[in-house]
């Protein structure tokens, strides 16, 4: 933004005459700037600021970032859709942005490796952008959803079988954070590197801690041994597809792509899943309506979609020339934030942000216009297969603390479930090639007759008596029924709808 739009004087946004010192902490103007602006990175409830800033100021207001450099943040529903959909006046070519332009931003600026310009689509435009987007778009074209549904339901199987014994888990570290990054490595053609610190990797990276540099390397690392391989051998993967795409993209251009495809995704979706398995477990009417059938489980995912958006504000558009947006004056070089967040709940399309949206996609949660996000439906289907077969192996779990004791990390860019803690029934390990159910948790009983004890059960008896001499013949044993056999060697399913539903589930 440029200094007029935020200046110092009276025709500044917040109206102010000049420099005022600091509030000191604890004091209601704490975390304002200069102008009188809210600082964002300073905010404890930034959902709470942003309906603050759109009663004073509309759907756009002004606001600082770190080092006080100004920004506008987009906040209505319309006006979003408008700064998304006019690539002539908004682009995401953080080159032109004034403050980066006139050094106000620094190399060490906090929100850098966000905002840094690269070689990639999300930041190129005009027919750069076509060239790349293209080959991504392309490569994404190649997923067959219902092998994607096999190996999420693989993987499903793997990620629980490390807990399911103990009765208990984390459903944010030990499940949210690991599925999406088990199926990610899968797609993209490197199923081998999927571990415990490829994930810790990732979830360093985006909390931009002391040792998130060296989070990205190791990342890094992995996609260039992934590039190098299929540059050399190219398969029919995610990486293949990129590397032979008649695009031509180089060594790095594939590697940038693959690592933006594997952290937005992995980021997205994880904090999706936390969110929906949470509202599963603290609302006992949204999980009633899922176990009865009046909301499926991709109108449960839709639904959270409006109400906590994976990304609650994306870093950044720039204006590409004087213009207006909700009633403010943008300048050539100004920085916008897009914020799905507060534009999801804007009350000129969401009057009451309680209500039902019935599966309508009409949110902003993977943006909108040429920079809309290209894997969404790849997400979309991870979360509603995560939930679904969660739930089948573990039917009965419930949240081990109230539900007013989870927290939450918070950052411009996302708010994160810290924790999810459940409990359930100890269930034993399952084949993972075989579908998640909790239907075989209990041995087959061959053996048992009317008037037998179960086996594993005590019954007090008598003292046993002197035999008496056999009247009758001993009643015959019933045959033993065999166990059945295993999913891949059952015959087809007898009906057309059952084996509609064999084969959309990828078995």
């Amino acid at each position: 933004m440029t200094p007029e739009s935020h200046s110092l004087t009276g025709d500044s946004p917040a109206g102010t005459d000049g420099p005022r010192p600091g509030p000191p902490p604890g004091c209601p103007a704490h975390g304002l700037g200069p102008g009188g602006l809210n600082r964002l990175h300073e905010s404890d409830d930034l959902k709470k600021l942003y309906e603050r800033l759109r009663a004073e100021h509309g759907p756009v207001a002004p606001a600082l970032l770190h080092d006080d450099v100004p920004v506008w943040v987009v906040l209505g529903h319309a006006e979003s859709q408008q700064m998304l959909r006019t690539p002539g006046q908004y682009c995401r070519d953080t080159r032109i942005w004034g403050p980066l332009r006139e050094g106000l931003v620094k190399p060490d600026f906090p929100l850098m490796p966000h905002i840094a310009w690269q070689p990639i689509c999300a930041f190129a435009e005009g027919d750069e952008h076509k060239r790349l987007r293209g080959a991504l778009d392309s490569a994404v074209a190649t997923i067959d959803f219902r092998t994607l549904r096999r190996h999420i339901n693989r993987s499903v199987q793997r990620v629980v079988n490390a807990f399911c014994e103990d009765g208990e888990a984390d459903l944010v570290s030990q499940y949210a954070e690991h599925l999406p990054m088990a199926v990610m490595c899968q797609i993209l053609g490197m199923p081998e590197e999927y571990n415990d610190r490829i994930v810790e990797a990732a979830r360093d990276m985006i909390k931009g801690t002391e040792t998130a540099i060296a989070s990205n390397a190791y990342i890094v690392e992995v996609l260039d041994r992934l590039t190098a391989r299929s540059r050399a051998e190219p398969q029919n993967d995610f990486a293949g597809h990129l590397v032979t795409h008649p695009a031509g993209l180089t060594d790095d251009e594939v590697r940038e792509h693959l690592r933006l495809v594997l952290i937005a995704a992995y980021e997205t979706t994880a904090n999706l899943l936390s969110n929906v398995l949470r509202q599963v477990l603290i609302d006992p009417r949204f999980r009633a309506q899922l176990n009865g059938g009046q909301m499926t489980v991709p109108e449960a995912v839709e639904q959270l979609l409006w109400d906590e958006p994976p990304f609650s504000t994306i870093l950044g558009y720039f204006a590409k020339q004087d213009t207006e947006l909700g009633g403010q004056r943008i300048r050539k070089g100004d920085g916008l934030l897009f914020a799905p967040a507060p534009a999801n709940v804007d009350p000129r399309v969401r009057p009451d942000p309680t209500a039902d949206m019935q599966g309508n996609r009409s949110h902003l949660a993977f943006g909108g216009g040429p920079h809309e996000c290209p894997g969404q439906d790849i997400g979309r289907v991870i979360a509603e297969v995560g939930v679904d077969a969660l739930l089948m192996r573990l039917p009965d779990v419930e949240l081990s603390i109230h539900e007013d004791e989870l927290y939450y990390t918070e950052s411009i860019a996302s708010r994160h479930l810290v924790a999810l803690p459940v409990h359930f029934t100890p269930r034993p390990q399952q084949d993972v090639m075989q579908r998640p159910t909790h239907e075989n948790d209990a041995p087959v009983q061959q053996d048992w007759h009317i008037g037998a004890a179960r086996p594993g059960t005590v019954r007090e008896t008598a003292p046993a008596a002197a035999p008496a001499p056999v009247l009758e013949p001993p009643v015959p044993q019933p045959v033993p029924v065999p166990p059945p056999p295993p999913v891949a060697e059952q015959g087809p399913p007898r009906n057309a709808w059952q084996r509609f539903l064999r084969w959309w589930r990828g078995y």
